[in-house]
């Protein structure tokens, strides 16, 4: 009897350390974002990194109010390619795990699909660059930043980096000159040994770069003049959490929950992925509920004022519409974005709505129209990384809700 226990318990801790091996070399090779497997993935991301969790609220949580409207999911709209087809035939295009719309603060619309459900947490992607650079708004509003300083005024470590003498400002406006790229198709991409050296598992013997997201950002060296233009870099998000936790004395996780998370009343525990040294991915590793995710979007919609009281200082989002600036926007990596801008980590249209948004690669996006009363909270698992695959039909969508919602 003993005996078969034995042999029980060693073939169940064989087949876990072997199922873990498996995890592993998905996240080395990549594999694990491969689609289908994507789907499943991003609603998990425990399973193959370890992560530090962000709190939640323990009492006076948000409620939203439901005032479904299933007219929603019929609306018609043409894309940018000259096909007419509907809103929820555009989140099958788009492999959409959830999707939420509010209208005034109620929820009008709400799906699920593939492995998402109500209570669990979704891979927001470069969605989290927009929780870092709203934090550091904040902060340069409450005076423990000065935009004008430089990163490594805060943190000596990045002199010498191209951060060095970029300043809060350049840093929050991605306006930093740097000899780094970020194209995803491109497998001699800097973004790829960003990646790597972020990778928490043990790095082959022969590896000789950096091993961790902070020593990568020390080797990020300066190409121009800072200020001039907008390039979207995520290290940028990485540098200025570096400065942020320096100045706080706290990880970024703590921050977020202190900032974000408690007041707002969010309901499920949100979390960050790690490095080997323990520090979180703030450009990219963010995780949360979508109806959480829509209450962040609900209290920037209301400038800084949700749950009964005011989170964030006034005027965070006439800083975001106003004081962005088109003109030094890159119109030629973004040709579908004409006349767009870029201010605290969020994406502006400048169109007539003054819409702006949060986007990350697969799909994800937190959208606020502030004309319409809308907010829009889609996460998804698109085949392809580059929002430029599905902004032809996501934007015009987005549109087309708001367009419907403000006749109601």
């Amino acid at each position: 009897m003993k005996k078969s226990i034995v042999i029980m318990m060693t073939m169940f801790i064989s087949v876990n350390i072997n199922a873990q091996t498996d995890l592993i070399k998905s996240v080395i090779d990549g594999s694990f974002f491969n689609f289908p497997q994507i789907r499943e993935s991003v609603c998990d991301m425990r399973m193959f990194f370890p992560t530090k969790g962000v709190r939640p609220a323990e009492y006076n949580r948000y409620e939203f109010k439901t005032k479904h409207d299933d007219a929603i999911g019929n609306i018609m709209f043409e894309t940018l390619n000259g096909e007419l087809i509907s809103f929820e035939e555009s989140l099958d295009l788009a492999k959409a795990d959830g999707i939420i719309v509010l209208h005034k603060g109620k929820i009008v619309y709400e799906r699920y699909f593939a492995f998402l459900e109500p209570d669990g947490t979704h891979a927001v992607m470069s969605v989290s660059k927009t929780f870092t650079g709203t934090l550091g708004a904040v902060l340069v509003a409450e005076g423990i930043l000065d935009e004008t300083k430089t990163a490594s005024y805060y943190v000596p470590e990045l002199t010498g980096s191209a951060f060095g003498n970029a300043t809060i400002r350049e840093l929050l406006d991605m306006t930093t000159a740097l000899d780094y790229d970020e194209n995803y198709n491109n497998p001699s991409s800097r973004i790829w040994e960003f990646s790597q050296a972020g990778t928490p598992y043990p790095k082959p013997e022969n590896y000789k770069g950096a091993k961790s997201y902070r020593e990568f950002l020390q080797s990020v060296k300066q190409k121009g003049v800072h200020g001039k233009k907008f390039a979207y870099r995520t290290v940028n998000t990485d540098a200025l959490a570096w400065v942020i936790t320096r100045v706080c004395d706290k990880p970024l996780a703590d921050l977020i929950s202190e900032y974000f998370w408690q007041p707002i009343g969010a309901h499920f525990e949100a979390y960050y992925q790690l490095d080997a040294t323990g520090t979180e991915f703030a450009g990219g590793g963010f995780n949360a509920a979508l109806r959480d995710l829509a209450a962040f979007g609900e209290m920037i919609r209301n400038d800084g004022f949700f749950n009964g009281k005011q989170i964030l200082p006034k005027g965070l989002v006439y800083d975001i519409t106003e004081n962005s600036n088109a003109n030094k926007f890159d119109k030629e990596s973004y040709p579908l974005l004409k006349g767009w801008a870029y201010r605290n980590m969020w994406w502006v249209t400048k169109n007539s709505d003054k819409a702006f948004c949060a986007r990350g690669v697969h799909g994800q996006t937190i959208f606020i129209n502030p004309k319409a009363e809308m907010v829009i909270v889609r996460l998804a698992s698109h085949p392809e990384a580059s929002n430029g695959v599905n902004d032809p039909f996501s934007l015009p969508a987005y549109q087309a809700v708001a367009d419907y919602l403000k006749t109601k």
